[in-house]
């Protein structure tokens, strides 16, 4: 009907209301009027029976349910992600993976029931989603250590480079006893920052052994905060891997009657409010999550319409400096 009122076929009127840039302006005002003045809303189960996609877009978070909803930084990129979903036709469902129950994830993925997946907090340990890359169009938040190789897409931010300007803040404070609590070492974040500290310290031949690990979470910036004063070496530098982990930091130092940054300058990673509450307020490097979201799910969707996208997408972080290191 709309055909027959716009004076055009069938496929041009699936052209215009699938956005095809083949037809011309002319055209498109005469379809959308007839679009207007009949009242058609596309049959969306019609349209996925015809191109063989679900329109629908995974989130799979291969972690616990209490992490996902404490981590300031998991819930920032699923804004974006969420954001910029909102502007297209795609529908978004999330996925909370189990370690027990691998398959159950795979299986669903690689059902037909999503045309693509975003991975957000991955581990190495994650093996079946490097597998499910090789089949659906899958798009990483980070860079993946267990995935398809050649075929891989990811959005990542400057984790290394971050981590790096951070020390070399320190060391331009004429700080030269450094120490790190470092993220989980089978995360990307994790070891990329570690990296990124070992290289400035090394570059200036300082010591870059005093080193403790917590798994993002408060709680395991603590323990690994009393587990490095107790080794009783000397302290004045401290770089913490992310925000979550230094506000652990902070009440051990407190406790033990430490100034920040008096007796020692502490830098964080993130940039969320974890940060900014702190007493004193909390030098960290700024990491746009939310443009990650976003960027991650402009990906896919160019993946899975077969356009033309860069399969790595490195986003820029930034030093903020506050009270703890000024």
């Amino acid at each position: 009907m709309v055909a027959a009122l716009a004076g055009v076929s069938r496929a041009t009127v699936s052209r215009v209301v699938n956005n095809s840039p083949k037809v011309s302006v002319r055209v498109v005002e005469r379809v959308n009027e007839a679009i207007a003045s009949l009242n058609y809303v596309p049959n969306r189960a019609a349209r996925t029976l015809a191109s063989r996609r679900t329109r629908t877009i995974a989130l799979v978070m291969p972690e616990s349910t209490a992490k996902l909803f404490s981590d300031p930084f998991l819930a920032s990129v699923t804004q974006g992600i969420a954001l910029h979903l909102a502007d297209t036709d795609y529908t978004l469902t999330m996925l909370i993976a189990s370690d027990d129950t691998p398959e159950k994830t795979q299986r669903y993925l690689l059902g037909g029931n999503v045309d693509g997946a975003l991975v957000v907090s991955h581990h190495s340990g994650d093996h079946s989603l490097g597998e499910v890359s090789r089949t659906l169009p899958v798009v990483f938040g980070g860079r993946p250590l267990a995935a398809g190789g050649a075929l891989t897409y990811y959005v990542d931010v400057d984790n290394y480079g971050g981590a790096r300007a951070a020390t070399e803040h320190l060391l331009g404070r004429g700080l030269r006893q450094h120490g790190t609590i470092a993220g989980p070492q089978d995360m990307p974040p994790g070891l990329d920052r570690l990296a990124g500290w070992r290289d400035a310290l090394d570059a200036e031949g300082l010591d870059s052994t005093l080193v403790e690990c917590g798994d993002f979470t408060p709680e395991s910036g603590a323990a690994a905060m009393i587990r490095m004063l107790d080794r009783g070496r000397p302290l004045d530098a401290l770089f913490v891997a992310n925000d979550q982990m230094a506000a652990g930091v902070y009440s051990v130092l407190h406790e033990r009657g430490l100034a920040i940054p008096a007796n020692i300058a502490v830098v964080g990673f993130d940039d969320n409010f974890y940060g900014a509450t702190a007493t004193p307020p909390l030098t960290t490097v700024r990491q746009p999550s939310n443009e990650m979201g976003a960027k991650m799910a402009e990906v896919l969707v160019r993946v899975i319409e077969q356009r033309d996208v860069p399969r790595v997408t490195v986003l820029p972080t930034e030093l903020v400096v506050r009270g703890s290191a000024g």
